[in-house]
C-alpha cells in the first residue's frame, strides 16, 4: 500500500519527493527554492482538500518556511513556530512528506509541531503568544552551555497583540541574548487582527518614502562584512536609526532592544534568503518584519481569509466548493445558538455587552459585531486582559458576556478569580469548545474547565444538554445570577432540539429526571446527558432499569436532586466530558460521602492524561466515553459493587 502512494508523489512533485530533510535544500538555488515553495503549496492544498486542517495560515508562510529550511540547520538551530498551525510546509521539509496524508488523523501526525514526533519541532505549541518566551529560554540555554546554535520564533501579527509576546521581547532585550523573531505581517489571525499595534505595522509599510530610504539602508548594511570600516558601519547604522525614529514613531521594537529589519516581501525568495542570511550573522535580538498574504496562492483562501483560516476538508481543489454529501441538513452549532441568542437579548438590553479575544467567527460574535459595533469588543490575543476588561464593565453597570473556548481560558485564570470573582461581579462566561474537540487535539481539548473553575467562590457553573438549553441558560445566567457565571458547551452541531422562540428562565442550581428507574442512576451533564440516555436503553435491553438525571449545575450543586437519587439507587456513575479529577464526579462523590455514605459511586470521564487528536468517535471509544464502552463499564461497576 506504501508503494503507490510513494511513486504518485515522487510523479506529482518531481522536485519536493527528493528532499528527505532541510539539508537537501542547502544545495538548490532560488529558482529551485521557488519550485519547491510551489509543489510545498500545491500539496498543502491537497492534503487539506482530503482531510480539512489549518489552511491559510500555511499558504502564507511557504516561501519563508523553505527560505528559513535553506538558510538555517535545523534541528541543530532551533525554530519555535507560533500557534504552529502555519506548520504544515515546515512538516513537510522535515521528512514527514510521505507521512503528510496523516495530518490530524487518529493515530496519524498532530495538527501543530511535536517535540515526541520530530527532533525538527523544537517546542510544542497550540496556543498563541508563546513562541518569543520559548525561543528566550532555548537561547538561554545554549549560553548556559557555551553552545553556539539559532533560535528563531516565527510569530503572526495576530499573536503579536498578546501581551506574552510583549514580556518575552522585553526580557530578550534586557539579557540582549541572540534570537531572530520573525514577525509574519498578514493582518489577520482567525479574523482581522484588531488594536493598536496592527495600525502600526499596517502603515510602515504604506510609506513610500520610508521604503526607499529603507532600501538604501539595506543595501549598505549587506556591506557591512566585506567592505565597510567600523566609522562606515556606525554611519550606516546612525542613518538607519534617523530614518525609522522618522518614520515608525517611537521605533517601537528597537526600544525594547531589538534591531527592526523590514518590512520584506514574505513571497519573494530571494528577499527572503537574503534577509535571513543577514540576520543569521548578527549575535543580538533582532526582528524580521515579513508582510505575506494568508492563503497565499488559492483564489478562495486569498479571498476570504477568515473562512479559509481552516477547513474540515472536502473541497473541490479548482473552485473550493464544498464536496461533502448534501443530505439531511445538520442541526445548528451550539455556537450559533449563542451567538443568535446573545444578539436576541441584546437587542432588548442596552446593557449587554460581548467580548472576544481574536475569536468573533470562531465563536459566533460575529453576528454581534454586525448587529451592533457600538457594544462589541474584539481585544485581540489577550484573555487575561479580556477577563479584567470584562470586570471593569461589569463594575460600570453593564452585562458582559466573554464568549471564549476552553481551552483558552485557562490562560487568564487569575484574572477570573482576582478580578472577577472576588469582587462577585456579574460577568458571563460563554465557554466554547468544551470537552473534546477532535482533530486540533490536547491543546485545544477543552478537558479541564469544570476542574477548575468548580474551586472558584462566588461562580455559578453550568452546562446546557442541547441547544434550547443553552439559550435558557444565557437567558438565566443574565437576569437570575447576580455574581459571575459561566456556561460551558461542546464544539458542533447539536442535538437537534427544537428552539423557542421565548427564553425560558431556570432556577439556580437545579436539575431534573430524564428517566425514573431503580438501583442504578446515570448523572450527566452538558454533552454526556443524551450519552447517558443512550447508555441507558443500552443497559436497560440488559436487563436492568437506570434511572438518567441531568444535572444542568455543577455549581451551585443540586443536592437535592441528590438525595432523591441516593434514597434509590445504590449505585450512581457520573458522566462528564471534563477531567474525572475536580468535576461533577468529585463534587457528587464528596456530596455522598457525606450524606449518604452507603451509596456506591464511580466517575466516568476523561482520563487524567492529554487525550490525542482525530476524529471524534474514535476519541470516545479511546477514553471510554461512547454509548457502548459506558454500558460496559458501567455494568462491570454495578456488578463489582453488587
Amino acid at each position: 500500500m506504501a508503494a503507490p502512494y510513494t511513486t504518485s508523489l515522487s510523479q506529482a512533485y518531481p522536485l519536493l519527493s527528493g528532499i528527505s530533510g532541510p539539508e537537501d535544500l542547502k544545495k538548490l538555488s532560488i529558482p529551485e527554492l521557488e519550485r519547491v515553495a510551489a509543489e510545498c503549496r500545491k500539496r498543502v492544498i491537497e492534503l487539506v482538500s482530503m482531510n480539512g486542517g489549518h489552511f491559510g495560515s500555511s499558504l502564507g508562510v511557504v516561501e519563508l518556511t523553505v527560505a528559513m529550511h535553506h538558510v538555517y540547520d535545523s534541528p541543530r538551530d532551533r525554530i519555535v513556530w507560533d500557534v504552529g498551525h502555519q506548520a504544515y510546509v515546515h512538516k513537510i521539509l522535515t521528512g514527514r512528506m510521505a507521512e503528510m496524508h496523516t495530518n490530524r488523523q487518529y493515530g496519524g501526525l498532530a495538527g501543530f509541531p511535536k517535540r515526541t514526533e520530530s527532533p525538527h519541532d523544537a517546542f510544542d505549541t497550540g496556543h498563541a503568544s508563546t513562541s518569543i518566551s520559548a525561543a528566550a529560554g532555548l537561547a538561554a540555554a545554549r549560553d548556559l552551555a557555551g553552545r553556539d546554535e539559532k533560535v528563531i520564533a516565527v510569530i503572526g501579527d495576530g499573536s503579536m497583540t498578546g501581551g506574552m509576546a510583549f514580556e518575552a521581547m522585553n526580557h530578550l532585550g534586557d539579557i540582549k541574548s541572540d534570537v531572530l523573531v520573525v514577525l509574519n505581517d498578514n493582518q489577520m489571525a482567525i479574523s482581522p487582527s484588531t488594536g493598536g499595534l496592527k495600525n502600526y505595522l499596517v502603515n510602515i509599510p504604506l510609506n513610500k518614502t520610508y521604503n526607499r530610504l529603507r532600501k538604501f539602508v539595506w543595501d549598505s548594511i549587506s556591506l557591512l562584512n566585506n567592505e565597510l570600516g567600523d566609522t562606515a558601519k556606525s554611519t550606516v547604522h546612525r542613518i538607519e536609526d534617523g530614518i525609522k525614529a522618522a518614520f515608525t514613531p517611537g521605533a517601537f521594537f528597537e526600544a525594547l532592544g531589538f534591531r527592526y529589519f523590514g518590512p520584506i516581501d514574505g513571497h519573494n525568495m530571494e528577499q527572503l534568503v537574503r534577509a535571513m542570511r543577514e540576520m543569521r550573522a548578527l549575535p543580538h535580538p533582532k526582528l524580521l518584519h515579513v508582510i505575506t498574504t494568508k492563503g497565499k496562492g488559492f483564489k478562495p483562501a486569498e479571498d476570504n481569509q477568515s473562512k479559509w483560516h481552516a477547513s474540515t476538508g472536502g473541497f473541490d481543489i479548482e473552485t473550493g466548493k464544498n464536496l461533502k454529501p448534501s443530505g439531511k441538513p445538520a442541526p445548528p452549532k451550539y455556537q450559533e445558538v449563542f451567538g443568535e441568542a446573545l444578539v436576541e437579548l441584546a437587542l432588548r438590553d442596552s446593557t449587554i455587552a460581548a467580548i472576544t479575544a481574536a475569536m468573533p467567527s470562531g465563536t459566533s460574535l460575529d453576528l454581534f459585531q454586525n448587529a451592533i459595533p457600538s457594544r462589541f469588543y474584539d481585544v485581540g490575543i489577550a484573555e487575561q486582559h479580556a477577563v479584567t476588561f470584562a470586570a471593569g464593565l461589569a463594575a460600570g453597570g453593564f452585562k458582559p458576556v466573554f464568549a471564549i473556548y476552553s481551552t483558552f481560558l485557562q490562560r487568564a485564570y487569575d484574572q477570573l478569580i482576582h478580578d472577577v470573582a472576588l469582587q462577585n461581579l456579574h460577568v458571563v462566561f460563554a465557554i466554547d469548545r468544551a470537552g473534546l474537540v477532535g482533530e486540533d487535539g490536547p491543546t485545544h481539548h477543552g478537558a479541564f474547565d469544570l476542574s477548575y473553575l468548580h474551586a472558584v467562590p462566588n461562580l455559578v457553573i453550568m452546562a446546557p444538554g442541547d441547544e434550547q438549553e443553552l439559550r435558557n441558560m444565557l437567558y438565566t445566567a443574565l437576569y437570575e445570577v447576580k455574581g459571575p457565571v459561566a456556561i460551558r458547551y461542546p464544539r458542533g452541531s447539536g442535538t437537534g432540539a427544537l428552539l423557542h422562540k421565548e427564553f425560558t428562565s431556570l432556577q439556580v442550581g437545579k436539575g431534573r429526571i430524564l428517566r425514573e428507574g431503580s438501583s442504578l442512576a446515570l448523572l450527566g451533564i452538558g454533552t454526556m446527558t443524551s450519552r447517558a440516555m443512550e447508555t441507558a436503553e443500552l443497559l436497560a435491553s440488559g436487563g436492568l432499569d437506570p434511572m438518567v438525571c441531568d444535572m444542568r449545575f455543577l455549581k451551585p450543586l443540586d443536592e437535592k436532586l441528590l438525595d432523591k437519587v441516593a434514597s434509590q439507587c445504590h449505585h450512581i456513575a457520573v458522566l462528564e466530558e471534563n477531567s474525572v479529577i475536580g468535576g461533577l464526579g468529585s463534587a457528587v462523590v464528596d456530596y455522598l460521602n457525606r450524606r449518604h455514605p452507603g451509596v456506591r459511586v464511580a466517575t466516568f470521564g476523561l482520563p487524567d492524561a492529554f487525550v490525542t487528536h482525530g476524529d471524534m468517535n474514535a476519541l470516545y471509544r479511546e477514553v471510554g466515553l461512547d454509548a457502548v464502552s459506558l454500558s460496559d463499564r458501567i455494568r462491570q461497576f454495578r456488578d463489582q459493587e453488587a
